[in-house]
């Protein structure tokens, strides 16, 4: 069993016993639309649909297709032309980010180091991503797609003949780091603004409060 599907299993556990809502809230899921969503993903982690035989390239429902769906939903709701356009920014600079990294640690691994490189990324990814996205929406838009870009970005380069390899996106270990990426990165965008909130007293500005308009929201 994958890091990826451990951790989605962990964090259903979470929300069953409701001590997720907070976060839920902020991304507009019910516990059981996101136990849905994590069961889809863990089901699609072993369904790949075939892009490209020569090279093989080939996608995956749950670390791909699955979480783009759940991206669009969380930016749709968002309803923030504002939020859109730094979230956007944000996942492609993210997925930039990381392949930037790739490049300086194109040496790491080979069963030498103490951390997968793949991990590694995935770690890099979800702090990059919190700086940029700021928001807990933001943050976990930018985590999970920009890995994900990152992966689109090395199908690319198959596809165009500059490396000779198989891609697998959203799939094998890419579906860890997407996973670990995105929630990291939401993860250390909860820490931040709960710390925030306490600091001021309150809830931070723009959280999605009893009674407050839909009009009324700011980014988080």
């Amino acid at each position: 069993m994958s890091i990826g599907v451990i951790l989605l299993i962990i964090i259903g556990v979470v929300i069953y016993f409701e001590a997720a809502q907070r976060v839920l809230d902020r991304l507009y899921l019910t516990d059981s639309m996101a136990l849905f969503v994590i069961a889809l993903m863990i089901v699609g982690s072993f369904i790949e649909i075939t892009v490209s035989r020569t090279p093989l390239i080939t996608l995956n429902l749950g670390g791909a297709v699955i979480p783009v769906l759940l991206a669009l939903y969380v930016l749709i709701r968002a309803g923030s032309a504002r939020e859109w356009i730094r979230t956007i920014i944000a996942t492609v600079l993210t997925g930039g980010a990381i392949y930037a990294i790739s490049i300086v640690f194109r040496d790491f691994g080979h069963g030498r180091d103490i951390i997968d490189p793949m991990y590694l990324f995935a770690i890099s990814g979800g702090v990059i991503a919190y700086i940029l996205g700021r928001s807990r929406r933001g943050s976990f838009i930018a985590g999970t797609l920009g890995f994900l870009s990152y992966n689109l970005i090395n199908a690319w380069q198959v596809l165009s003949g500059r490396v000779i390899s198989q891609v697998r996106i959203g799939g094998a270990g890419a579906f860890d780091s997407i996973v670990i990426s995105g929630f990291f990165a939401l993860l250390l965008a909860e820490l931040v603004g709960e710390s925030r909130e306490r600091l001021q007293g309150g809830p931070a500005r723009g959280d999605n409060l009893p009674g407050r308009k839909e009009g009324d929201k700011n980014e988080e």
